[in-house]
């Protein structure tokens, strides 16, 4: 006998996959696109640009240093939770304002960027891949809020929403990648980068067609303001100096405070110390990716039919089926099984370089690595939204993305120099990443341990 309608919403699959019937995630893709182009603009395009036109490998790896802002971002986050820019927010709204303000910096910094030679000009080139990088670290932690705020903490609603904004991301990074990789020996790079340009204002638009969330973050900061001002037996009406100093003791010292006061010193250390080792290994192989695909015999065709749009699609499929299982079984557990199969879907990696440019094993290779990078991203994403409180999610969800930013970028920034280091060893280059993982699966099996007992307790 079939189910009945009531019957089949009962099955725990059917539930979980229930949890997209929900408008708000299209927001939430929406501004997720918006996330993950810069990446494009001073990522994987750049890489293929400078590689192309004979930049060395060491010079490609320290380029990626620009990336340690997302690492910083933390410093200047409570900012873009407190501070309401002139005009834009109170036509947009506190999040959204910020968002598009940082897009219409970035589409100049793109202009600029696409009349920029690199081999005459590669320090100018460097300035405003900073410069983009600086704009996108900042608009994330509006982004990331946005998420957070727009949704709320409810158990189930949290993978997906984590998910759909992995899927905008790797939407806004592989998409216009992939045009870019296709088309960059028909118009040259400065022309890709040129229309490039037109993708950061169909960024704008998806920022005005979202709904702005609604939220208590307002009064929740009222409140910490009337707690420091008892703290520092002051009161906000005794004068200028007497509110400078509490906003400031608010906007600085609490979003970090409350995460330390919400999880106590021994676990919040050991998850800031998880979150800034647990992806090293996957950065690592992202950031010299493009040059081995290269040096080993992949066309820039191949590279972006590949990389680019297959891989796009098996991450939007894998993300789903990722937020699925963590719903299911829990995001610790799914971050265990995530990381010890990103250490191994590293090991293809290995084998490319050990039998050469075979399609059928770089087809391979892209469904394994985006299952797993896919799986473990989406769990990862998770834990961070889960830990964050609500009067400053900008700020402490900036704090754990940036140590994690922190870990991949300012080690990956010398891939290259390990690369040559090993002699273009690729094969143990990748054995190495894979081993990368292991310090942060034990510092996991502590922090689900510790959550366990404080939920029991």
């Amino acid at each position: 006998m079939s189910q009945s309608p009531t019957q089949a919403s009962q099955h725990p699959w059917l539930q979980a996959l229930d949890n997209y019937r929900d408008w708000r995630l299209l927001y939430v893709f929406l501004l997720g696109c918006s996330s993950g182009f810069p990446f494009v603009l001073i990522g994987s395009n750049l890489s293929g640009w400078l590689t192309d036109s004979g930049i060395s490998r060491s010079q490609v790896g320290l380029l990626g240093a620009v990336f340690v802002v997302y690492a910083i971002n933390f410093m200047w986050a409570p900012l873009v939770d407190r501070v309401r820019l002139p005009l834009v927010c109170k036509l947009l709204g506190h999040r959204r304002g910020w968002i598009f303000t940082l897009q219409a910096l970035m589409l100049l910094a793109t202009i600029f960027l696409a009349n920029t030679d690199p081999l005459t000009h590669l320090g100018l080139l460097a300035a405003l891949c900073l410069a983009i990088a600086t704009c996108s670290a900042t608009h994330d932690i509006a982004i990331d809020a946005y998420r957070i705020e727009i949704i709320g903490k409810d158990s189930h609603r949290v993978p997906a929403a984590s998910a759909m904004s992995i899927i905008g991301w790797w939407t806004g990074y592989s998409l216009p990648g992939y045009l870019a990789f296709a088309n960059a020996e028909a118009v040259g790079w400065s022309g890709v980068y040129g229309w490039m340009a037109v993708f950061v204002g169909v960024l704008m638009v998806f920022t005005l067609l979202v709904r702005e969330p609604e939220t208590d973050r307002q009064a929740l900061q009222q409140e910490a303001e009337l707690r420091y001002a008892g703290m520092l037996h002051t009161r906000p009406e005794k004068g200028i100096w007497s509110r400078i100093l509490v906003w400031l003791s608010v906007t600085i010292v609490e979003p970090f405070a409350d995460f330390f006061r919400r999880n106590g010193w021994q676990l919040a250390l050991a998850i800031l110390l998880f979150v800034f080792l647990f992806k090293i290994g996957e950065a690592f192989l992202g950031r010299m990716s493009i040059v081995f695909y290269r040096e080993v015999g992949f066309s820039n065709e191949q590279i972006a039919h590949y990389s680019k749009l297959v891989g796009w699609g098996l991450t939007i499929l894998f993300t789903l089926v990722g937020s699925t299982i963590n719903i299911r079984y829990g995001i610790v557990r799914g971050l265990f099984i995530g990381g010890v199969a990103m250490a191994a879907s590293n090991l293809m990696f290995a084998w490319i370089a050990l039998v050469g440019p075979h399609e059928w094993l770089f087809l391979a290779t892209i469904v394994v690595d985006n299952f797993c990078a896919a799986f473990s991203t989406v769990a990862f994403v998770s834990l961070l939204t889960w830990l964050t409180g609500k009067a400053f999610s900008g700020a402490q969800y900036a704090l754990l993305a940036s140590l994690g930013n922190l870990g991949r970028t300012s080690m990956s920034s010398g891939s290259g120099y390990l690369v040559d280091a090993l002699n273009g060893n690729w094969a143990f280059f990748f054995v190495l990443t894979a081993v990368m993982v292991i310090p942060g699966l034990v510092l996991l099996i502590f922090i689900g341990r510790k959550m366990t007992q404080g939920s029991q307790d």
